[in-house]
């Protein structure tokens, strides 16, 4: 049981939390929930023993093992991938490594009747008696079994760190946390950079195989299946549910319900209590009631309105042209770098107002195909764009076009046009961006806000193809409610590239699925696409057991 005892996050004069307690049990999942700022993240740090709290303190067992996934992870560079998830294993195998050096100490010293000789055996006793208790594992398998669950393939792991992405590297990190079967496991934004299928093995392992864990995400579907328990950070304390995300934004509501009909009435006393100050006073025979009146008051606890997003901000596309029938053609198409083959000859068509989905592993080919299709790589066979087809093209580095010189307000107001202008600052709420932050330089954002800049400036361009590659990794939950509804509304053509099953669900009628180096075609909706791929996955993972 690790406690978390009356803890206090104060600096430059503002509170971020104050006097917040709460227990975490053996087996507890729980999802950390609250708007951006409101201090999860702090609050993760702090139980991980990474960050102090101005006031207040962690208790948690002695021998406790804390394993925390931050967002954003390096890995060091000088090693391959298996070597750096045997990581995981290092005090046992230094352990090991200590006692076979004791071992060999022993055998060639003679000094039998010396204390020296009497301290090393009773330390190879200690040790030993350490290390033969621990259970017999064979951590070469445990290994693999972590990393293929995590998406990597066997050709992977000797390869160099160094030749992977954030992502991918952020996956090693994850597989060495899982591999510790800590106590308590921290995970902040762990769905960020990893595909369906992994997520899915990630959630049978933290339902199943792991003790305590504690989320952070945006992932909708991910936290409800995963948690039973919803802690809210919100204005400077904690909300304590023993409920998974969507149970908990009922309970919300009610709770917000009541204290608005709460406020309600106390304003409605003190208006009255003031009123009858202002009539009496003065007046001798009231004035001990006035004096009094005067100092309930003053020591009145004015009851708080929780914050709440407001999600009803609903945002259209601009009109557009109409494009051909047919925007998208893809006919026996190939790529390949070197011996690597990405997709062989592949065909798709999308029809004009049609919303596709692409899904499949990461390195099967996805983004290589986007790419294809608007031209930037060479390929063998032919794909294009159709008749007046109008791109709006997302990609993670699409932030890297924003203009630095331009403020945020300025970056979008340049796009802007018709009665959308005057919701400039709404929009940008919706996507995080309040109070000072619209007066900032693109040239001091961090990567997630200039990526979340750049969402926001492609729902005001006039598209009629739109093409979204993980357009949801920095949204928070209200963001992507507002950009979902966006495309639900869109009558243009959609090719989506998302990990977000909830984010997906409802939004495409055709999926196209890349696995073992082909583009397979299926007529079903993403709903029953990622059903049935649910099942077929967890399969697979009963295997791997």
């Amino acid at each position: 049981m690790i406690s978390v005892d009356g803890i206090a996050v104060e600096f430059s004069g503002h509170t971020l939390f104050k006097d917040v307690s709460f227990v975490i049990n053996e087996n507890d999942k729980i999802a950390l929930m609250g708007k951006n700022g409101a201090g999860k993240s702090t609050m993760m740090k702090i139980i991980a023993g990474i960050q102090n709290p101005t006031r207040g303190h962690v208790r948690q067992p002695k021998e406790a093992v804390i394993a925390y996934l931050p967002q954003h992870l390096l890995t060091e560079d000088h090693c391959t991938v298996f070597e750096e998830a045997m990581k995981a294993f290092m005090e046992v195998m230094e352990m090991k490594t200590e006692l076979d050096k004791l071992n060999k100490t022993l055998e060639i010293r003679t000094d039998y009747e010396s204390q020296e000789y009497m301290d090393i055996i009773t330390k190879v006793s200690e040790l030993g008696e350490k290390f033969y208790s621990l259970e017999e594992i064979n951590y070469d398998k445990e290994v693999e079994k972590a990393l293929l669950g995590l998406g990597f393939k066997r050709e992977d792991f000797q390869r160099q760190t160094k030749e992977f992405s954030g992502g991918w590297r952020m996956r090693i990190e994850l597989a060495k946390i899982l591999l510790q079967k800590p106590d308590l496991i921290l995970l902040d934004e762990p769905t960020n950079h990893i595909d369906i299928e992994s997520v899915i093995w990630l959630e049978d392992f933290l339902i199943n195989k792991a003790k305590a864990v504690v989320v952070i995400s945006h992932d909708k579907t991910f936290i409800d299946n995963i948690t039973t328990r919803t802690i809210e950070v919100t204005m400077g304390r904690i909300y304590d549910y023993n409920a998974n995300y969507s149970h908990y934004l009922e309970l919300r509501a009610d709770r917000r319900s009541h204290q608005i009909k709460a406020y309600k009435e106390q304003q409605k006393f003190i208006a009255e209590s003031q009123r009858f100050i202002e009539r009496f006073k003065g007046t001798y025979s009231k004035t001990n009631q006035v004096s009094s009146t005067e100092r309930m008051l003053e020591k009145l606890e004015i009851i708080e309105i929780d914050e709440v997003d407001n999600s009803s901000l609903k945002l259209k596309f601009p009109p557009s042209q109409r494009s051909g029938d047919y925007p998208v053609t893809v006919k026996d198409l190939s790529k390949s770098y070197g011996d690597h083959v990405v997709f062989k000859d592949a065909n798709l068509v999308i029809e004009r107002g049609q919303k596709v989905s692409f899904v499949g592993r990461n390195g099967e080919g996805k983004s290589t195909m986007i790419k294809a299709i608007l031209g930037e790589i060479e390929v063998e066979g032919t794909c294009g764009l159709g008749h007046n087809a109008k791109v709006g093209y997302f990609a993670q580095n699409q932030a890297s076009l924003l203009d630095p010189s331009l403020t945020v307000f300025q970056t979008v107001d340049e796009v802007a046009f018709g009665d959308i202008r005057t919701q400039i600052k709404n929009i940008l709420g919706a996507f995080m961006f309040s109070g000072d932050d619209i007066d900032k330089k693109v040239s001091v954002l961090s990567g997630g806000e200039k990526t979340r800049l750049a969402m926001v400036k492609l729902l005001l361009e006039p598209v009629n193809l739109l093409i979204l590659d993980e357009p949801t990794n920095h949204l928070d939950l209200k963001s992507k409610d507002v950009l979902k509804q966006a495309l639900l509304d869109f009558d243009g053509t959609l090719i989506l590239v998302s990990h977000d099953r909830d984010f997906l669900q409802g939004l495409s009628e055709k999926v196209f699925e890349f696995k073992d180096k082909r583009v397979i075609e299926h007529f079903e909706t993403i709903d029953d696409f990622l059903a049935r791929n649910r099942i077929e996955n967890l399969k697979q993972i009963d295997l791997m057991a």
